[in-house]
């Protein structure tokens, strides 16, 4: 009963933070800017600005699937945000330059997060083998499955964890830069930009919360099992 509660209060993080940010970024798309720069504009002014010259600006598929790809050196923006010019087009934009600038300056917390990337998507994947050969199969005791599901989980979070500065210092650039470029003015459009990028820095808080719980949750398995 315990483990539903934990799954369903994870669930329940996870949605609410994922459709707040929605609604914030639809009454922010609103919000036009004065500069009329795109998306894909804004980006490439900020790379320039910043001497980036070999990341590629690339139009992505589906909603807010926007992200930068440090190893290919590609900046992908969703349709919306790559041809959109609305403060919170704009913003999005920009929060993924903020990781170019990082990379540009060896960031810490992105190289950590860059050489766990393997590891974490490995735990991810082990997560769903391990659940299905035990419950199904019964490949697997529920002793191995139960510590072998505690180690993955702490990879999880702890990656969870290393993301949480690496994005809010993204969107911290994004915001200096904007204004420093004169691409947003202060008022509407600036607040339009910091409301879109912190309800979008909650959907981070609301995975690392929900990959602890279910860290702890296993841990408590394990020690219940010992005692």
């Amino acid at each position: 009963m315990f483990g539903l509660i934990i799954l369903g209060v994870t669930l329940a993080l996870s949605l609410g933070a994922m459709g707040y940010l929605k609604s914030v970024y639809a009454r922010n798309s609103q919000v036009p800017v004065a500069s009329g720069l795109t998306g894909a504009q804004t980006a490439a002014r900020i790379l320039q600005a910043a001497g980036i010259h070999d990341v590629e600006i690339v139009e992505g598929e589906g909603f807010l699937g926007d992200h930068y790809d440090p190893l290919n050196k590609k900046l992908v923006l969703s349709p919306d945000n790559y041809e959109g010019t609305s403060a919170a087009q704009i913003g999005v934009a920009a929060h993924e330059c903020g990781h170019a600038l990082q990379h540009q300056q060896h960031y810490a917390p992105l190289q950590i997060r860059m050489s766990a990337v393997y590891a974490t998507n490995f735990a991810n994947s082990a997560v769903s083998l391990v659940v299905f050969a035990t419950v199904f199969f019964h490949l697997i005791s529920p002793y191995v499955a139960t510590w072998v599901l505690a180690l993955c989980f702490g990879i999880i979070m702890g990656f969870n964890l290393i993301t949480l500065p690496v994005e809010f210092d993204a969107s911290h650039r994004a915001k200096v830069v904007l204004q420093q470029l004169g691409i947003v003015r202060p008022g509407p459009e600036a607040q339009a930009v910091n409301q879109t990028l912190n309800a979008a820095g909650l959907t981070y808080v609301a995975a690392f919360v929900g990959s602890l719980l279910q860290f702890v949750y296993y841990l408590m398995m394990i020690n219940n099992r010992r005692n």
